[in-house]
């Protein structure tokens, strides 16, 4: 199967340009000490392409940009593997009709997957933006490295799809808040690829927690936590793999303007900090965007983080943290992250009246002592479901027919990034960060 390598416009270089471009923060500053109110300086958003939505019986069409390396876990393949197979298997009415990657051997790859799986000619391409003007499109998937993701997912919305995002949702907290107004004032089916929501135990923990079971949520904890011996995100470098040749590399810098080759950023970029938040956003969205969602106790208000590198010291980002939430409902979270140590926290939520475990699959509901006469202990069996991440595609797709809200929604994910990026903030700058809902406004406490 043929695929179109076309030559990329030029990228945007800078994050204002990127921001000004998708309806983000003018002239917001954010750094160490600054304050930024947002609220006022976003503009009204643009209104997107209309286009229709897929019909109950019509097969959706989808999009796929990044498809990673195979040293790498390489999510947009993994994705094109299991949306092809839901196909097949008749679980959903779903084709993958164009795929858009920087690296020629990488799209190339999945182009001929999906071709082959689909028996369809798969079209390719190097600029994204050519994907996202076919006509035959009803959503994308994203699935680039996380410094793209707020540009990809408002160009996508802009041309009338629907979009999957891989997480974390945006790289920076300016990027979330934009993103999000986008979204609502398209009213776009938007999902972040934080699947970890679709587990019944939390969906049962949040019916527990709105009904006032447990009495005022006060304080939850949860944790990702795993380990290795050499060091976390140490994927191989391909040595075929040379900018000007089959790679665009300036494309793939993208918003964080040009740089000198480095294949190490290329392949590992979640070392390093001004690609990525690390542990935080890597691993930690997915443990506290269900607990987020769960317990609907508002927006962060203030983040302190800690954290070192105390066995990847090679590693730019941290491979331990600790983070400490407070809500503005009145709630507390304390989040431990770990890639040199798996040994994590159990999964708890603490009311005044009861408690929730959520280590299993189930969910716990264990009375305080002083309310043992008036609560009995109940376990709350999950049913079966379908692997997370595919229950998560499903759901998606779904979404994209009824026009109702995905749970893995631009609200929920905003939140999350305020922790994301309040957090980095603290790590890096060893202090407390507060976040005014009614502003929009990051502060250094």
């Amino acid at each position: 199967m043929s695929s179109k390598h076309r030559s990329a416009p030029a990228a945007v270089t800078t994050r204002r340009q990127l921001l000004a471009l998708t309806a983000a923060v003018a002239g917001a500053g954010l750094a160490c000490g600054t304050t930024g109110e947002l609220a006022a300086s976003l503009p009204a958003p643009q209104k997107r392409r209309t286009r229709k939505a897929p019909g109950a019986e019509e097969t959706i069409k989808i999009g796929v940009i990044g498809i990673g390396a195979p040293s790498t876990p390489a999510m947009g393949f993994g994705h094109c593997q299991r949306f092809t197979a839901l196909a097949k298997e008749g679980k959903a009415k779903v084709q993958i009709t164009a795929i858009a990657d920087v690296a020629a051997p990488y799209l190339q790859r999945g182009v001929e997957h999906c071709s082959k799986e689909q028996g369809i000619e798969v079209a390719g391409y190097k600029d994204y933006r050519e994907l996202l003007a076919r006509d035959d499109l009803h959503g994308v998937l994203i699935a680039s490295p996380e410094h793209w993701h707020a540009k990809m997912a408002s160009d996508a919305i802009l041309a009338g799809l629907d979009v999957y995002c891989e997480k974390p949702m945006t790289l920076h907290v300016e990027e979330a808040l934009a993103l999000r107004k986008l979204v609502q004032a398209n009213d776009a089916i938007f999902q972040v690829g934080t699947q970890f929501l679709q587990h019944p135990k939390y969906h049962k923990a949040r019916e527990l927690i709105a009904a006032g079971v447990i009495g005022k949520p006060t304080f939850s904890q949860t944790s990702y936590c795993r380990n290795s011996k050499d060091g976390e995100w140490l994927y191989g470098v391909d040595p075929k793999l040379v900018p000007g040749e089959n790679l665009d590399w300036d494309a793939w810098c993208g918003p964080e303007g040009k740089h000198a080759w480095d294949p190490n950023v290329f392949f590992r970029w979640r070392r390093y900090r001004q690609w990525s938040t690390g542990i935080i956003g890597d691993l930690l969205v997915h443990v506290t965007t269900p607990l987020v969602w769960a317990l609907d106790v508002g927006w962060p208000t203030r983040v302190v983080a800690t954290g070192g590198h105390f066995h990847d010291t090679a590693m730019e980002n941290h491979d331990q943290v600790n983070l400490s939430v407070e809500f503005e409902k009145g709630h507390t979270m304390t989040i431990a992250g770990s890639t040199c140590n798996e040994t994590g926290v159990e999964i708890l939520v603490r009311g005044h009246r009861a408690n929730l475990y959520l280590a299993s699959n189930d969910c716990v509901l264990r009375p305080e002592r002083i309310f043992a006469e008036e609560i009995e202990e109940q376990t709350f069996k999950s049913p079966e479901i379908p692997p997370d991440q595919d229950a998560h595609r499903l759901h998606w797709l779904d979404c994209m027919r009824t026009r109702k809200p995905s749970i893995g929604d631009v609200e929920t994910a905003a939140k999350v990034m305020v922790i994301v990026d309040l957090a980095t903030k603290s790590l890096w700058s060893k202090g407390a960060y507060t976040f005014d809902p009614d502003k929009l406004a990051v502060v250094r406490a």
